[in-house]
C-alpha cells in the first residue's frame, strides 16, 4: 500500500522535504493533493475519526498510521527505511540535526514576512529589507558554519552528516542549501565559498540516482514566490 503524503500541491515548502526522502527510499506514494485536488487534503484533515489528529500539513498516512510534523515524518520514514542510523545516539543525533533544520526554515520564511503570513510581502517591505540583512549576515553563515563543523568532526568521514552514509539529514540539508541558493543566491554563494564540505554534499546529494531522477521530473516543483524560499533580489544586499 503506498503512503499517502498531504501537503499543498503547488510549492515545495515544508513537504519537499519528506518528498525527498520518499525518492530516496524508492517508496510509492501519493501526493493527495496534487492527484485528487486540495481539497481532499482539506478534507483529512477535517475527518473525527482520527485519534492522533495533525495540526497542520505535511502529514503522511501509512495504512491506519498517521504523522505530522515533518521531523517525526522523518524520524519515522528514516528507521523503517535505512535514512537513519541505527545505534540510538547516532539515530537521536539525526534527529537533533532535523530540528534544526526546522527551526532554520521559519528564520527562511520570516526575512521575507517578518510581520506574519497574514500579510503580503509588499504590505511588509520595510521590516522585510532589515529582517533579511540580518538573515544574510548572520543567519546563513551561522548555520552554514554549523554544518560545516559537522561534516569536518564526523568520525565516518565528510562526505555524510552521521555515519558513513546517506541519512535523512543530508537530504534536508540539501533542500535547505538549494531553497538559499534560489531566495539569496549571492549571500549563499559567498558562504558556500566558506563551506566547501556543506557545498560538495549538496552536489552530491543532487547526483544520487533516485534524487537526480526526481529533479529532473515532473515531480519537483520549481521553487516559486508562494513558498518558503523566495527569490526577491532586494533581500539578497
Amino acid at each position: 500500500m503506498p503512503y499517502e503524503l498531504y501537503y499543498w500541491p503547488t510549492i515545495q515548502g515544508r513537504g519537499e522535504f519528506v518528498r525527498l526522502a520518499l525518492e530516496e527510499a524508492g517508496a510509492a506514494y501519493i501526493d493527495v493533493a496534487r492527484a485528487q485536488g486540495v481539497e481532499a487534503m482539506i478534507e483529512f484533515r477535517a475527518r473525527e475519526d482520527i485519534p492522533t489528529p495533525p495540526f497542520a500539513p505535511p502529514i503522511l498516512k501509512d495504512g491506519k498510521r498517521v504523522i505530522a510534523q515533518v521531523a517525526s515524518i522523518l524520524q519515522y520514514l528514516g528507521e523503517k527505511h535505512r535514512l537513519a542510523p541505527k545505534n540510538a545516539a547516532a539515530a537521536q543525533w539525526t534527529h537533533q540535526i532535523q530540528l534544526t533544520i526546522t527551526d532554520f526554515v521559519v528564520h527562511a520564511h520570516d526575512a521575507h514576512h517578518p510581520i506574519g503570513g497574514a500579510f503580503y510581502y509588499e504590505e511588509q517591505k520595510p521590516e522585510a529589507a532589515r529582517r533579511a540583512a540580518l538573515f544574510r549576515k548572520v543567519r546563513i553563515p551561522m548555520i552554514l558554519d554549523w554544518f560545516e563543523t559537522i561534516l569536518a568532526r564526523n568520525p565516518k568521514g565528510d562526505r555524510n552528516l552521521v555515519g558513513g552514509r546517506v541519512t535523512y539529514a543530508d537530504l534536508s540539508l540539501f533542500q535547505l542549501v538549494d531553497g538559499l541558493r534560489y531566495a539569496f543566491p549571492k549571500a549563499t554563494k559567498r558562504q558556500l565559498k566558506k563551506t566547501p564540505r556543506v557545498a560538495a554534499l549538496h552536489k552530491s546529494v543532487a547526483e544520487r540516482k533516485r534524487i537526480k531522477t526526481y529533479l529532473e521530473s515532473e515531480r519537483r516543483i520549481p521553487f516559486n514566490e508562494h513558498g518558503i524560499f523566495r527569490h526577491y533580489p532586494e533581500l539578497d544586499g
